[in-house]
């Protein structure tokens, strides 16, 4: 028996759609975040419609319920969290050691949600070409892909995370002069920041299979914009937040802040978003 006829789509090396033959004249269409979000690829009968959903078996099925509820939660507190830091400095008593501890507490969260991204990439149900289901395997806590689109975004962003950590424990520390400020708390910000941005660029290519453009009616690209959006924001936010060795001084606190809040609540409604998508 001959390997099915199949087409595949996506950005250069990485496939994030496969549409492959099936036995009966049928065919079955793979995409990466709705394997690994909702646990299903498309079934097209011919003579028939609508699409019908193959699903993964219980055991996918349940980890990706899981993982998503775990993400989403961790996604929208961090948020939350970030947003009162940003808060307490533009409305509250400014004092800041109590937002820099609002920020990190926000951070943990943050840094949960994209390890718990990474894993649902790395549990995600698998297609084999021919076959009209999903193949599960053994949970795993890590893998190294870096030829899949969906693994690199989810990597970068829990790198970013980290990173991100780096610069919320640096803020602790007192005494700094101007250039320490910049090496130890902003250098880390902005790298979060860039990582950010790559991985939600990634994310965008894998929802749109290619060429970025608007699926107003997919709530997987609604949820991926959200997100690109707030990673935009974090990015002014940290430009603004440059140290000027001469004064001594940020190039604009409000900014800054101003930027963290609304980038924070981006992040925060991405996650709401991404309870509903789901097995």
């Amino acid at each position: 028996m001959g390997r099915p006829e199949q087409n595949v789509e996506g950005v250069g090396p990485f496939a994030t759609r496969v549409t492959w033959t099936l036995p009966d004249g049928g065919t079955a269409v793979w995409e990466s975040r709705q394997a690994r979000r909702r646990g299903a690829l498309a079934i097209r009968v011919p003579g028939t419609d609508p699409v019908r959903r193959a699903r993964a078996d219980a055991v996918a099925i349940g980890r990706l319920r899981r993982l998503n509820a775990v993400a989403a939660t961790a996604f929208v507190i961090g948020g939350a969290l970030f947003a009162a830091g940003a808060g307490i400095a533009l409305f509250g008593s400014g004092d800041a050691v109590e937002s820099v501890s609002v920020y990190f507490a926000g951070g943990l969260f943050f840094n949960t949600g994209g390890y718990a991204s990474l894993l649902q990439v790395v549990n995600a149900p698998r297609h084999r070409v021919g076959h009209r289901g999903l193949v599960t395997h053994s949970w795993r806590w890590w893998s190294f892909e870096p030829m899949r689109l969906d693994w690199l975004s989810a990597f970068l962003l829990f790198t970013g995370t980290l990173v991100f950590g780096v610069n919320l424990v640096d803020s602790f520390l007192q005494g700094l002069s101007v250039q320490q400020v910049n090496r130890l708390i902003w250098v880390p910000d902005v790298v979060g920041c860039v990582l950010f941005l790559v991985s939600g660029h990634l994310a965008l290519m894998e929802v749109c299979h290619g060429r970025i453009r608007v699926l107003a009616r997919d709530l997987g690209w609604w949820i991926v914009a959200v997100n690109q959006l707030g990673s935009v924001l974090f990015m002014i936010s940290a430009l603004a937040a440059f140290t000027h060795p001469a004064t001594g001084s940020m190039v604009n606190v409000n900014i800054a802040n101003w930027g963290t809040l609304t980038g924070a609540l981006c992040f925060s409604v991405g996650g709401v978003l991404q309870y509903f998508e789901r097995p």
